[in-house]
């Protein structure tokens, strides 16, 4: 086993690696910016290392003076974290060339799978569902149309160089198809120069549902089962439950049994994360693939029991899965919220500042995965979430009830944060009825 690991990262999740190697009696090292000398993962770790100024780009995202870190304090392996270097193929082939074990998928699978046209190939070829689309350059209505028959309505019609929204329309069925076509691609030619089209099945109101999935560098593959994500603004995920509510048993099979064919097909070896979306219909497909421990993660630990960094560890260090899929099995219902330092009221405006008083909740089947503490200034520089609080009950309506308990106790003095906000979209009708998908949100913001 490591003797030591060098943690890549700050927050909550650097102080999360560093609980599981001290419980596996490993030594840890912090890095830390000079922003960050005072930072609790920067006090926990059996060593620290500063590794630059404040900034992301002269600090955690400074390979070079990580990789210096990990040399110098003797470190066997890195542990990325999320977010910073954890997908980043360069960084790793650094690790790789430097014979520093680094603690998650390899260099080629990485950049394989972050290329999203690779991706899709590669699930595509493995028979994993992706979205429909068209294979070949659009350049009018006409030819447009026949492959819009063939994908089936709806469908998004997109600008091959796409970006911002522009150069896309949604047709909802043939006679929508020509205009919606045409002002798409007039759009694109004024924002791109370009009239080149593609379309795409337009997935409405989907749900967004990844599967958690551990691999060994022996071949063997399993899921721990999904998690609803579907609660999310501007793409970045608030509010994480486990299981979902509109996945059955049957469904549940079907996607996992996808998730693992989809790691099989990547060659994929450590923790990662297959996202689809779903439809009303059952009907899902691959989206993306997770090349990292996800921000979420802690629902799956809390359904299944399993320790996901632990895991992630004995894979990087050779070992053999400690689970198989039937020793797998799904117990009550997890949520996990996002606590932001941040201001709802004005555009979630980020609210860096000095905590100077801090209740945070706790009792049976409550979890705070959290780096703060009272005197703490939270940076300007850096991600504005600085907790997370998941719960476990034996089931959904116990869990709500359970975590809007356990928001209601949260005290938070010295700056603004999304208590408030969280709390009230854990209230909303549809959110406990689990009427949600990707544009729940958007809808109540409208409502507003």
């Amino acid at each position: 086993m490591f003797q030591k690991i060098l943690i890549a990262n700050r927050g909550e999740i650097a102080v999360r690696i560093i609980r599981a190697c001290r419980e596996m009696g490993i030594e840890t090292v912090a890095v830390y910016s000079e922003a960050d000398a005072e930072a609790l993962h920067t006090q926990l770790a059996d060593e620290a290392v500063c590794i630059g100024p404040a900034p992301s780009k002269d600090s955690y995202l400074n390979m070079e003076q990580i990789i210096s870190a990990t040399i110098v304090s003797g470190a066997d392996a890195i542990h990325p974290g999320f977010g910073f270097l954890s997908e980043n193929s360069k960084f790793v082939e650094l690790c790789e060339q430097c014979h520093i074990t680094f603690i998650g998928p390899n260099s080629d699978v990485i950049r394989k799978m972050g290329h999203k046209a690779e991706a899709r190939n590669t699930m595509i070829q493995a028979g994993v569902p992706v979205i429909p689309g068209s294979k070949e350059p659009i350049y009018d209505a006409k030819t447009g149309a026949k492959i819009a028959e063939e994908i089936g309505y709806p469908v998004i019609v997109k600008a091959a160089l796409g970006g911002g929204g522009k150069g896309m329309r949604v047709a909802q069925n043939a006679d929508e198809f020509e205009a919606s076509f045409q002002t798409a691609q007039k759009e694109a030619e004024m924002a791109f120069a370009d009239g080149t089209m593609y379309i795409e099945h337009f997935v409405q109101h989907p749900r967004h549902i990844e599967f958690q999935i551990l691999a060994d560098s022996y071949g063997n593959v399993i899921h721990l089962g999904e998690r609803d994500c579907s609660i999310q603004r501007n793409h970045q995920k608030m509010i994480e439950e486990s299981p979902s509510a509109a996945i059955s048993d049957t469904l549940r099979e079907k996607m996992g049994q996808a998730a693992i064919k989809a790691a099989k097909a990547a060659h994929y070896v450590n923790a990662g994360t297959i996202e689809f979306l779903l439809e009303s219909n059952e009907q899902f497909y691959f989206m993306e693939m997770n090349t990292r421990i996800q921000v979420e993660h802690p629902i799956t630990e809390w359904i299944t029991g399993i320790d996901l960094i632990k895991e992630q560890i004995r894979i990087a260090d050779g070992k053999r899965l400690s689970y198989t899929q039937d020793q797998v099995k799904i117990s009550g219902h997890a949520i996990e919220v996002r606590i932001n330092a941040e201001r709802p009221e004005e555009n979630f405006l980020p609210c860096p500042g000095t905590i100077t008083g801090l209740h945070l909740p706790g009792g049976k089947g409550v979890r705070i995965d959290s780096a703060i503490y009272s005197g703490y200034t939270i940076p300007p520089y850096y991600d504005s979430m600085i907790a997370k609080i998941s719960v476990w009950a034996k089931n959904r309506r116990e869990a709500i009830q359970k975590m809007q308990s356990a928001l209601g106790e949260v005290i938070i003095e010295g700056v603004d944060t999304n208590v408030n906000y969280q709390y009230a979209l854990l209230n909303h009708p549809d959110f406990l009825a689990g009427n949600i998908d990707i544009e729940f949100i958007d809808r109540i913001q409208q409502e507003a």
